[in-house]
């Protein structure tokens, strides 16, 4: 028995004869960077989301990296952010020159903890950045609010969020700023890299739109200092075809979670939850064990491949070990110490994510469950 913690392959066989025919269009046309099928999916996602306009990058990095950017977030400000999240969230914030400052996450939905974020503004703090982590909704009621009355811009990472929905508004367009990753393991994901920012801003749009390449209005003409990041024709034109595909992947994908939510009661493990602001879109599906690495190891000699998503915080990282604390820390000088974003250790500690895609079959989630309630109950 093998069971894949993703299966690509399964995918592009599905809609192979759609892709193959996308890509020959590219190829016959020419034209690779930054032409038709760019501007044609931006204008589609931009619909999707709900967002007015969308500006095709390089990654999910530098969808977030150019969004603080373009919005003047980065040389001395503060972004407040959550370490229970990938690397990339806090990359983007220090490329742009900005400083993360974090706090924790709800328990039980592994979200920033709206509750926290007002101890952790102080006079440099420009931005909120809220991950919508795993495909669930942050709540961002509470975090538009602190934004309004602090003057604040709320830059949300969907990097897993394609397609979640907040109080039935599709995430990405309800702050200033939407970031999307197309990495290939996404529910919506590229041959390759690839990134999108969203918005409903027109000059953060326009910003975003020059900084992606060396700040050209004029073909070799710079009119603000930029870099080199672009989507590429062949990926965008890749995304158009699955973008058609993405809501009954979606459905697929909460119908599998339902199914492992059901088949686990009494197992032991905690399943995700779904608070009623959100609608889960599972692109990864988080339970949680006291006896983690036993469970991991039991479902890896059965031929049933797991990860986890993420074992250790960002301020728990060695690369990032000297940030400053949070202020009024007990500690003193630079860096976290253990225990001060304590629902973010529990959960890095205990969680563990399940082979969960749409090209997933039931029988192969009785089998995952099973041998989960023969080790964990």
């Amino acid at each position: 028995m093998n069971i894949p913690f993703i299966a690509l392959t399964r995918q592009y066989a599905s809609i192979k004869d759609e892709v193959d025919a996308a890509i020959a269009r590219v190829l016959a046309r020419g034209r690779f960077i930054l032409g038709e099928e760019v501007a044609a999916f931006e204008e589609e996602f931009a619909a999707y989301v709900g967002a007015r306009y969308a500006v095709g990058v390089g990654s999910g990095t530098e969808a977030l990296h150019l969004a603080l950017w373009a919005g003047d977030l980065g040389q001395g400000a503060e972004v407040i952010t959550v370490a229970h999240t990938a690397v990339a969230t806090v990359a983007a914030i220090e490329l742009a020159g900005a400083r993360p400052v974090f706090v924790d996450v709800d328990p039980a939905n592994y979200t920033m903890d709206a509750s926290q974020v007002e101890a952790a503004i102080t006079p440099r703090t420009r931005a909120i950045l809220p991950v919508h982590l795993y495909g669930q909704a942050a709540d961002l009621a509470p975090l538009l609010d602190i934004a309004r009355r602090y003057g604040l811009r709320l830059i949300e990472d969907c990097a897993q969020a394609h397609g979640t929905l907040y109080r039935g508004q599709r995430v990405g367009g309800i702050g200033d700023a939407g970031c999307f990753s197309f990495y290939p393991t996404k529910n919506l994901g590229a041959y390759g890299d690839g990134g999108l920012i969203v918005t409903n801003d027109p000059s953060l749009a326009e910003r975003a739109s020059l900084l992606r390449q060396y700040g050209w209005r004029e073909h070799y003409t710079s009119s603000l200092r930029g870099t080199n990041s672009r989507l590429d024709e062949l990926q965008a034109a890749i995304l158009r075809v699955k973008l058609r595909h993405l809501e009954a992947w979606n459905e697929q994908r909460r119908a599998l979670a339902a199914l492992y939510n059901h088949l686990l009661v009494g197992s032991g493990v905690t399943t995700p939850g779904e608070p009623a602001y959100s609608r889960h879109v599972y692109h990864l599906y988080v339970i949680q064990s006291g006896r983690r690495a036993d469970l991991q190891a039991h479902l890896q000699a059965h031929g049933v491949s797991t990860l986890v998503h993420y074992p250790v915080p960002v301020h728990r990282q060695p690369a990032y070990a000297d940030l400053p604390a949070l202020r009024g820390s007990s500690q003193s000088g630079l860096g976290y110490a253990p225990g001060s974003l304590p629902a973010t250790e529990r959960a890095a500690g205990r969680i563990l994510s399940l082979p969960l895609y749409p090209e997933l079959t039931e029988e192969e989630v009785h089998t995952v469950c099973d041998l989960i309630r023969r080790v964990d109950r």
